[in-house]
């Protein structure tokens, strides 16, 4: 959620001009997505636009476009990692991993009432092997067991330790597998 720091600035203060001929006073700081500091495994697939940097991307995996992985986090092998999804720091996948589109993790549970400041106070997510996360499913810092699914939508707040189907908000057992 925190970390974004891998795009590099450009440009000076000034004017620029905008739709309809107006100009602002002062230009915005820019920043470009791009792949800064990865470390990948052999025959890994990226689809640009991607923001990634200082991740590690292991073997046969996929990414997507419109991908954010930030610094720290590690995507196992012959992972696919679909199109808008957003893998923050302190997130480690196992292997065989699919995310699909949109799926969003996050390591701040805003302890002190707004985003914490501190990496220290950000949280880890462990993620094992053939664990499947759906479209626009939220995972919070927790631990997923080897061959579990996250629904569509589904919300994880809590540690899933069993493998099964996992859906809604919170995230309950539907089925075992």
């Amino acid at each position: 959620m925190h970390g974004f720091d891998a795009a590099a600035t450009s440009g000076e203060a000034g004017s620029i001009s905008v739709a309809g001929g107006s100009s602002l006073a002062n230009k915005p700081q820019m920043r470009h997505i791009g792949i800064v500091e990865v470390t990948f495994g052999q025959n890994v697939t990226v689809v640009e636009p991607v923001n990634l940097y200082g991740c590690t991307i292991e073997d046969e995996s996929f990414i997507g476009p419109f991908v954010e992985i930030q610094k720290g986090a590690k995507i196992g092998k012959r992972c696919r990692i679909q199109s808008h999804a957003f893998i923050c720091d302190l997130v480690s996948m196992g292997d065989d991993c699919f995310v699909s589109h949109g799926a969003m993790f996050i390591n701040d549970l805003f302890v002190t009432g707004g985003p914490a400041g501190k990496r220290d106070l950000w949280r880890s997510t462990k993620i094992g092997n053939h664990v499947s996360v759906g479209t626009n499913a939220t995972v919070l810092p927790v631990t997923i067991c080897d061959r579990a699914v996250i629904g569509a939508g589904a919300v994880v707040t809590k540690d899933i330790i069993e493998p099964g189907f996992y859906v809604g908000n919170p995230a309950r057992l539907l089925r075992r597998l």
